[in-house]
């Protein structure tokens, strides 16, 4: 880099941006900010040794300023016999170094006066900190408490609603009114504490919340017995098996944030699940696909995120891949002797194939129109948002049945894709949702192998008969799988092809088959409906998924709200106030992104219940009823 500017024969000086504001005060002869934390970059000032110590001794009184100040608001609202002061600056230490610094200064000694000044502001900027971080290790731990709290509240719902593990057991009137109070004057108790401490009304949330929390565990106790009556009936090696597999599914779903190809590894372990469970003894063909797919996915996080670097081959390849699956697919359905078939509904699929074969084409007339400097043909627009616009409509158009809706739902959110791809991404939502098909069927297969019900013919399995509430079954060990199955997939399709925490990664190219004239809002919304179609893909299986296994939205959305949390307590502990803008910002939009990964699946599962049970009826059908 500095052979390139020629600049090797110069020494580099890097100056935090901190550092920034001393130094132009010091330039134009103004005192220093006052809440300034930055040091003198002296290297920069062509003056003399005297006034360099000069600017120096005047910046290090400003920090310590600071410090002293920070000092005496913390000991003002801390309980005298509670308060830690920060020892390697107390006043005797201040006194000292300012006397030396002062004598340095008289005696000419500049640059021992200089070093001794950098050395008190560390000091000073790490007894600043101290202050600022004072009360961290209490909030952080009131949190936790709150974390850990609900979460074992949620599990013991989980068990107690949607389990055999536990029998009911009458309440005793007197020792909950016990409890109740015992609860209640802890809570009075710490709110007295908090406010003799005059602290802000933060603290009061945060650490009141734990009480109630802990209340409604504590109130719990049978359950908790019946539970670990249960654990500790099972096999020791089985308990602890089952932990740690726990604990590192979710350690590859915190290091995924961090390290795309850790969702690599995850996929290939997942390749392996059929032979570990014995599955490929029961489905050896699906067994085959499932792995083949497992790893062809696990492909995507290892490539570099998606750049300024159109490939429009790749693009036009996803687009003819969609096209012959699509063939044969309408081949298959049309030669099946199903009774529910309807040639109505082909016509669906062809018009549905044909806004594919029109979004390949439209990708790459305009980037061929956009090279040659031709601008965005109108035609091409034109086409690119009726897409946009019909796709929804046509996939509304298809019959319920499971396999039909679903093939619909690829076609219609896939012409939609290829239009705001430019490389690599255009392959991933087929791999995706090949990879979440076969899961359907895998989970079927899995239901039969555990003896949890009998198969169901999924072929003529309609998303439209509302399934009966009695028909759920209880919760088995194998759903909190599917649970964790589901969540992984959502986080691959987070990142799947880059990373979504940061906009950075996307490129306004993305949008040129529907505008090229600046406008952030509309290429905003286009490219958040890009990152969206990839999760209602894995959303859509997962509701196929979950009403053929009979399982109920409510159980699984508590075990998807326990792994957030557990998620959402790495985090916590991983935000960052120190660093650059990026590495704050990224660490806190993961933490954020994380606690609301429940809520978003939520609405995610809402439109998936919406886009495969929904069916508009036009006049001239006639309504067939299965």
């Amino acid at each position: 880099f500095l052979a390139e500017w020629k600049l090797e024969n110069l020494k580099r000086l890097d100056v935090n941006q901190a550092d920034i504001a001393p130094l132009m005060a010091s330039l134009i002869g103004v005192p220093f900010p006052l809440n300034s934390v930055g040091t003198l970059p002296l290297e920069y000032l062509n003056n003399s040794a005297h006034f360099k110590a000069e600017s120096m001794f005047t910046n290090t009184i400003q920090i310590l300023e600071q410090f002293k100040v920070k000092m005496s608001q913390k000991k003002e609202t801390t309980l005298s016999f509670l308060f830690t002061p920060f020892k390697p600056l107390s006043d005797s230490e201040q006194i000292n170094f300012l006397k030396k610094i002062r004598l340095y200064i008289q005696q000419q000694k500049y640059n021992e006066a200089v070093s001794l000044c950098k050395t008190l502001i560390n000091l000073a900027l790490e007894g600043l900190s101290y202050y600022h971080t004072y009360d961290r290790l209490f909030l952080g731990l009131s949190i936790a408490m709150g974390f850990v709290g609900w979460m074992t509240y949620v599990i013991l719902v989980i068990i107690k609603t949607h389990t055999n593990l536990t029998r009911t057991v009458p309440t005793n009137i007197k020792k909950s009114t016990v409890l109740f109070y015992s609860f209640a004057f802890a809570g009075m108790i710490i709110a007295f504490f908090l406010l003799i401490q005059t602290c802000p009304w933060t603290y009061y949330i945060y650490c009141l919340l734990p009480v109630p929390v802990w209340y409604a565990v504590v109130r719990e106790i049978p359950v908790i017995q019946d539970l670990a009556t249960n654990v500790l009936s099972l096999p020791v090696r089985q308990s602890i098996g089952f932990l740690l597999v726990s604990i590192l599914g979710i350690e590859v779903l915190v290091f995924s944030f961090f390290y795309r190809s850790a969702l690599s590894v995850g996929l290939l372990v997942f390749a392996g699940w059929p032979v570990i469970t014995q599955l490929w003894v029961q489905a050896k063909t699906r067994s085959l696909i499932w792995t083949l797919l497992c790893v062809l996915l696990a492909l995507f996080p290892l490539m570099p995120v998606v750049g300024r670097e159109p490939n429009i081959p790749l693009v036009i390849a996803a687009g003819l891949l969609t096209l012959l699956i699509s063939c044969f697919s309408v081949a298959s359905l049309w030669r099946s002797e199903n009774k529910y078939r309807n040639n109505e509904d082909l016509k669906v699929y062809f018009h549905q194939m044909l806004s594919i074969a029109l979004s390949t084409y439209i990708v790459s007339s305009t980037h061929h129109s956009l090279e040659n400097k031709l601008g965005l043909p109108v035609l091409n627009q034109i086409i690119s948002w009726m897409t946009l616009v019909s796709s929804p409509v046509l996939l509304l158009l298809s019959p319920t049945f499971l396999f039909q809706r679903l093939f619909s739902i690829l076609l219609s959110l896939m012409s939609i894709y290829l239009l705001l791809s430019t490389g690599y991404e255009a392959l991933f939502p087929l791999m995706l949702f090949g990879l979440m098909f076969v899961w359907i069927n895998m989970e079927q297969e899995a239901l039969q192998h555990y003896g949890l019900s009998l198969k169901p013919k999924l072929a003529v399995f309609n998303f439209a008969c509302a399934v009966d509430i009695t028909q759920f079954r209880q919760l088995h060990l194998d759903d909190v799988r599917r649970s964790f199955f589901f969540v992984f997939f959502i986080v691959t399709a987070f990142f799947g092809t880059g990373n979504i925490a940061s906009i950075n990664s996307f490129d306004p190219a993305s949008v040129y088959c529907f505008l090229t004239v600046f406008s952030p809002f509309m290429m905003g919304g286009l490219l958040v409906l890009k990152v969206v179609i990839p999760f209602v893909l894995v959303s859509c299986a997962f509701e196929a998924v979950q009403v053929t296994t009979q399982l109920s939205s409510k159980s699984l959305f508590l075990i998807v709200l326990v792994i957030s949390d557990i998620m959402a307590l790495h985090f916590f502990f991983l935000v960052k106030d120190y660093g650059s803008w990026l590495d704050i910002g990224t660490s806190i939009s993961h933490y954020v992104l994380v606690m609301s990964l429940t809520i978003f699946m939520m609405l995610m599962n809402g439109l998936a219940q919406l886009l495969t049970t929904q069916r508009l009826e036009l006049s001239r059908r006639i309504k067939h009823h299965s």
